[in-house]
């Protein structure tokens, strides 16, 4: 079984579904404090058989060892941790609590249990301001804020810890820009509160929730005048964690990977896109750059498409459409 931690989040429950339709099986451990329970019933749904979820913290190492105890847990996928730049800012303390330790807590019952495959949930953060685009995975890092840094620090800790175990193997993930949602309508970004994602704004906006979208920065360095990012579908990105568990079931030791597109689209771009396959639903407004904000930042695929064979699919399209009947399918 593969346990995934914060499965019931955003990327964790898109992976689960993959990983079920690649004939895993999945146990799920997630404190809720940034999803949904009824996400459990939605992924019965899709996958169509039970789905075995433990309510909890994964720095509750008691409950953890429970886990390992009940399950044959082969594999570990870590998405669980806090993820808002601007909290991190203002919450120095919980980010580095919530997010090194849970980390910790997790390596130290794997220990126990003598799992030995481990894949990490990382972040294009990790790269800071980059020297040039795209983005490859011997480019220096370096992080501007707590949670960046925290993802750093985590990589690095991995890294000691393989470092002394050469029997592990562990992948570690930077993610760019998930968005988009499953075909079904069922599981998409949901986040708890006001949005801090582009999409799910997007998306509120179009059905009304929210009154306008906010474009942070119309005077950037690019072609239109809005950031730059590697949007990658969620589905696509959850199809690279089965590829990376397979890379990790040949015993490579430790390998870093990009999960993006290679493709960089700004803000206005995902915006223009978006009203013409859904309408024009969405109004926007300019105001002042974020602090930290920077001009374009997009990936370099080709080493993960060279070593796991992975190349995301969807289209700019694919994302507007199916996170836009996520939407639609949930309002309350």
């Amino acid at each position: 079984m593969i346990l995934l931690t914060g499965g019931l989040g955003y990327i964790g429950s898109h992976t689960a579904v993959e990983l079920a339709e690649a004939g895993y099986d999945v146990v799920i451990i997630d404190n809720l404090s940034n999803s949904k329970i009824d996400v459990v019933d939605k992924l019965e749904q899709i996958i169509g058989s039970p789905v075995k979820f433990y309510k909890g913290d994964c720095q509750d190492e008691e409950l953890l060892r429970r886990i390992f105890m009940e399950n044959d847990i082969t594999a570990v996928m870590h998405f669980a941790g806090y993820k808002a730049v601007g909290e991190s800012v203002e919450k120095p303390i919980e980010y580095y609590d919530n997010n090194i330790n849970a980390t910790l807590a997790l390596l130290k019952v794997m220990k126990e249990f003598g799992v030995k495959n481990f894949v990490f949930s990382s972040s294009a953060t990790v790269y800071g301001r980059a020297k040039s685009m795209p983005i490859y995975e011997d480019f220096e890092v370096s992080a501007a804020n707590p949670y960046g840094r925290t993802k750093l620090f985590i990589e690095e800790i991995l890294k000691d810890v393989q470092h002394a175990d050469n029997s592990l193997n562990i992948a570690i993930l930077r993610y760019f820009n998930p968005i988009g949602a499953h075909k079904s309508g069922l599981i998409g970004e949901d986040p708890n509160g006001i949005p801090n994602n582009l999409m799910p704004y997007i998306t509120k906006v179009a059905t009304g929730k929210l009154d306008h979208l906010n474009i942070f920065g119309n005077d950037y360095d690019t072609k239109d005048g809005t950031g730059v990012r590697d949007y990658i579908h969620v589905c696509d990105l959850a199809l690279g964690h089965v590829k990376a568990l397979k890379k990790l079931e040949t015993a490579p030791g430790l390998v870093i990977y990009n999960l993006g597109t290679g493709t960089g689209y700004s803000v206005l771009e995902i915006v223009n896109t978006f009203n013409e396959v859904c309408g024009n639903l969405v109004k926007y407004e300019f105001a002042p750059r974020r602090a930290g904000d920077i001009d374009v930042c997009y990936a370099s695929p080709e080493k993960a498409e060279k070593e796991l064979g992975f190349k995301a699919q969807h289209t700019l399209k694919d994302m507007c459409e199916s996170s836009y009947k996520f939407e639609k399918n949930n309002l309350k």
